[in-house]
């Protein structure tokens, strides 16, 4: 039998909405349905949407009973994919994970192998750490360099930095030379966190949050936004002439409360990062940027590591702001 966490639709609340938990569950071989690659999961890890997604919350699964987790990383066992053999190594970030197809969180996975890529030169302990946090900030900060942004065009705003995307981009930035100004709510907490990679001034994320003027005084060359809402359109209206604002989250909200202002006056590059449908070309120049710029000591600091049976948990103190960096889960026991 195959040990997963299984997302189970239990009734409606009384508007008619559903009303969903997780569990874990022994589950056979048929419950994981279709996929051209059969992988031995060895860890996951958890993002804010898989504290939604596993604390029952909407706008993640769409479909259920499904196993959860958007993230996996394991040693292919069958494969009829010509890109993958017994005994390879791989990451699959995204690509319906926890939405609509089965997700990491399991012992034994079935996935269509087209979007996946290799871990290396990372372990997969490291390549799950990495995860679909740090993969979406490798694709945000290549919106940035792809755009022509470079450190001598002034300082980068990482919002929501001491979380799962935050901390990757602070590094992979301030490896690649950027001035990193990271902003946290939690200074004198996470403070040394973010210095200790590479951010070079702190900035508190209540100066982001009060609604302010369409346009502000220009500050950055580039933003890294996980946060959305008033934090996001007041980076915008920070941010130099063509300057590129890469927005990956809605951590904050989902709201834009921000005028056309900047974007016709100064010229404000507003660039949207899908990291779940990316192609595989995406896929792997941000995978080849992360094996270049993560300092694997820095990445292990920062990383948490819980048993699959506290999974459940840690995606709900993660959904509540009580974890910071990235949280990893160790699908079989220590992973072997």
């Amino acid at each position: 039998m195959i040990e997963a966490i299984v997302i189970r639709e239990t009734g409606q609340d009384a508007k008619g909405r559903p009303v969903r938990s997780a569990a874990v569950e022994q589950v056979d071989e048929d419950f994981l349905g279709d996929g051209d690659v059969t992988v031995e999961v060895h860890y996951s890890s958890l993002n804010y949407k898989d504290g939604l997604a596993l604390t029952g919350r909407p706008g993640v699964v769409r479909t259920t009973p499904l196993i959860g987790g958007i993230d996996l990383a394991g040693i292919v066992r069958e494969s009829t994919s010509p890109r993958w053999q017994p005994g390879d190594p791989l990451v699959l970030t995204g690509a319906g994970l926890s939405e609509t197809r089965h997700g990491g969180l399991t012992t034994l996975a079935k996935i269509d192998g087209a979007l996946a890529v290799s871990p290396t030169p990372f372990s997969l302990a490291q390549a799950a750490a990495i995860g679909t946090a740090g993969y979406t900030a490798a694709l945000c900060v290549r919106k940035l360099t792809d755009a022509g942004i470079t450190p001598a065009d002034g300082p980068v705003l990482v919002t929501g930095a001491s979380g799962g995307v935050g901390t990757v981009a602070t590094m992979i930035l301030a490896t690649l030379g950027f001035e990193v100004h990271a902003s946290t709510g939690r200074i004198e907490e996470h403070g040394p966190l973010l210095t200790g990679l590479g951010a070079s001034q702190l900035v508190a994320h209540d100066a982001l949050t009060e609604p302010g003027r369409p346009l502000q005084k220009a500050t950055w060359a580039g933003v890294v936004d996980s946060v959305g809402g008033t934090v996001l359109a007041n980076a915008i209206a920070q941010t130099k002439p063509g300057g590129v604002v890469a927005a990956c989250g809605l951590a904050g909200s989902a709201d834009l409360p921000a005028t056309v202002m900047p974007f016709i006056l100064r010229g404000v590059t507003l660039a949207g990062v899908d990291s779940v449908w990316a192609p595989l070309e995406s896929r792997e120049k941000a995978w080849r940027l992360l094996a270049d710029t993560v300092d694997v000591a820095k990445l292990e600091a920062l990383t948490t590591t819980v048993a699959f049976a506290d999974a459940i948990s840690a995606a709900a103190a993660r959904l509540a702001g009580r974890a910071h960096g990235r949280t990893l889960v160790a699908v079989r026991g220590d992973g072997a």
